[in-house]
């Protein structure tokens, strides 16, 4: 695979100074980032942790507090992801084979996804708050269903901690998202380089992995 990051007064690109071609450079850019995933999943994993030893602990406050979460929207924005990461592997595959217009599609319709994902969970959102469902102190719930269940509060302590910290990656996703097309409409990939295109689409993917994690614990076993 030839991948290269610099361009010479002919046109031709090659890789930067300080890798030896354009394979080496493409093959340390992807272990880096393999390095910053391996970093993201001990990021997440503390939550993860946390979640079951807590659901460990209190079941039953578990159990009565994930009632107020809603599956269908859980399950609406799990199959939007699903979605975007095979419209993310087509821009991916379109820089591969030059075929810049399958990439332009599958990024913007990556972007729409994504930005659909973040509209379902607005909405998730916007009925915690008015029902008082919020972390910790700031919980403010008078439901009689759990009056008797006094760490309700922390399940959904972790619960926005672990689906905002998720927001926050499926929005910075969506920044670099931006500006790979935005490269990728000025014409600066082809097959002979794409490894930008690849790395994010190798994130977006970890991203949408999350979630599929999150969904089943949060929505379904409770």
């Amino acid at each position: 695979m030839a991948h290269a990051t610099t361009a010479t007064a002919g046109g031709k690109k090659e890789a930067a100074h300080h890798f030896k071609d354009m394979d080496h450079e493409f093959e340390t850019c992807k272990q880096g980032l393999w390095l910053f995933l391996l970093q993201e999943v001990l990021f997440f994993s503390p939550l993860f942790v946390g979640y079951y030893v807590f659901r460990g602990l209190y079941p039953e406050d578990w159990h009565a507090a994930s009632h107020h979460l809603d599956p269908k929207m859980g399950a609406i924005n799990t199959v939007i992801l699903i979605c975007s990461s095979l419209s993310m592997a087509q821009a991916v595959h379109g820089a591969q084979t030059n075929n810049r217009r399958k990439s332009i599609i599958g990024l913007i319709l990556t972007l729409i996804f994504a930005g659909g994902f973040l509209v379902v969970k607005f909405f998730e959102y916007s009925h915690k708050f008015e029902l008082g469902l919020l972390p910790a102190g700031a919980f403010t719930y008078t439901g009689a269903d759990l009056s008797g269940y006094p760490h309700a509060k922390l399940y959904y302590s972790l619960y926005f901690a672990m689906t905002g910290l998720h927001g926050i990656h499926v929005i910075g996703g969506m920044a670099v998202i931006a500006w790979i097309l935005k490269r990728t409409l000025k014409g600066e990939f082809d097959s002979n380089y794409y490894t930008p295109v690849e790395m994010v689409g190798l994130y977006w993917h970890f991203v949408d992995l999350v979630w599929i994690y999150l969904f089943p614990i949060l929505y379904l076993l409770g």
